[in-house]
């Protein structure tokens, strides 16, 4: 568990950068685009829910 606030600002951050750039640049096959779309969807998530969690 993270317990340092400005950490865990940090991760949730880098989290939601990161599955904004996996949603961005996922390819139009569809296999692929679609699970690069959903990792990148569950890093947002995790993100909001990690920067949101007091």
């Amino acid at each position: 568990m993270i317990r340092n606030p400005r950490t865990r600002r940090f991760l949730s951050v880098v989290l939601l950068m990161l599955g904004g750039i996996l949603m961005f640049f996922a390819p139009e096959n569809i296999w692929i685009g679609a699970v690069l779309f959903a990792i990148g969807l569950g890093l947002e998530i995790a993100g909001l829910v990690l920067g949101h969690r007091k």
